[in-house]
């Protein structure tokens, strides 16, 4: 009998049919057609974050300005579609463009002052959100166009009375993220560069990698994600609030890491992430359907991302171990 390689993606998938298990018998609602479509609209915003976040922890970074970009990107964007009357596509291409925007200037710092990137985007992120508060005065924006508000379902089903099931947009623009996220790292060139780039800076500069043209592109990339994942976000709640997407930014980190992407770079796949937000969104859903408070689940983020660095530092002894042995 062939054995099951033990990677990231079977332990996670192992422990998602554990917990769907445990919490299906605690409550039947749980693993219901309707409950998991649900679950996965209502985590569309966070996967559309941890497929950019994915990209720049395999390129060696860490960026945690993504909340505040997507704030920006989408007010922005609001703005001018309220007051100038943009169209869908014009509104959509500006998030977009304010994102990746937002994003180069990460990767720009990052590589001129030669810092850590997650005290640069610390930074940034300060600088983003308290310049949005400032200039707008905090102010929301009720009054959004109808096509970015109105619904849009591309397909239903129906099953007991009054228990439906949509697949809406938020659903298929995540989809649309996550497998351009895939095809971009598993197979392209650019994708194979920003792996070598987190795995060996070095080795990757005496190969040709364009240092600063990846990390424009990782950081960027993360942007131009956040733009859409504001775009979305309004969408479902029908307004744009300056702070409504602060304090997500750890859920979105342990999603990722979660899935497999190393805090040194190299490693992870989009796969993983997947089964990450999918793991948390199980998690999360569970326990409210248990009666298990909301606050517990802090916990269960901080656990993740406390175990997943102390085994990244574990590993990265083992390996320094490893290196002076056969140095010997």
């Amino acid at each position: 009998m062939p054995r099951i390689a033990l990677t990231t993606e079977t332990t996670l998938l192992a422990l998602i049919v554990l917990l769907a298990a445990i919490f299906t018998m605690a409550n039947p609602v749980f693993l219901t057609i309707p409950n998991l479509v649900g679950l996965v609209e209502a985590y569309a915003v966070t996967t559309i974050f941890g497929s950019g976040v994915f990209v720049v922890l395999v390129a060696g970074g860490i960026d945690i300005s993504f909340a505040a970009t997507a704030a920006v990107s989408q007010y922005v964007a609001a703005y001018f579609a309220t007051h100038y009357g943009w169209p869908p596509l014009q509104t959509i291409a500006l998030a977009c463009s304010v994102g990746f925007a937002l994003g180069a200037v990460n990767a720009f710092l990052t590589h001129s002052l030669r810092v850590v990137s997650i005290i640069i985007t610390i930074a940034t992120s300060s600088i983003y959100f308290s310049l949005l508060i400032h200039l707008t005065g905090g102010s929301e924006i009720y009054n959004l166009p109808d096509w970015w508000t109105t619904p849009i379902v591309f397909a239903r089903f129906d099953f007991a009375p009054g228990a439906f099931a949509k697949i809406n947009l938020p659903i298929v623009t995540m989809l649309v993220v996550v497998v351009v996220t895939h095809v971009i790292m598993a197979h392209t060139r650019l994708g194979r560069q920003v792996y070598a780039l987190g795995g060996n800076p070095e080795s990757a500069k005496r190969l040709g990698v364009r240092v600063l043209g990846v990390q424009v592109f990782v950081y960027g990339y993360l942007g131009l994600l956040a733009g859409i994942a504001g775009m979305v976000q309004a969408h479902r709640v029908g307004q744009v609030v300056p702070t409504a997407l602060q304090g997500s930014e750890l859920n979105v980190v342990a999603v990722a890491i979660l899935g497999g992407a190393s805090l040194v770079g190299g490693i992870g796949t989009m796969p993983g992430v997947v089964l990450g937000v999918l793991l948390l969104a199980i998690l999360q859903n569970g326990l409210n359907l248990i009666g298990v408070s909301s606050y517990f689940f802090e916990v269960v983020i901080g656990v993740v991302i406390l175990f997943s660095t102390t085994a990244t530092a574990m590993a990265n002894r083992r390996a320094a171990n490893l290196h002076l042995r056969a140095a010997k």
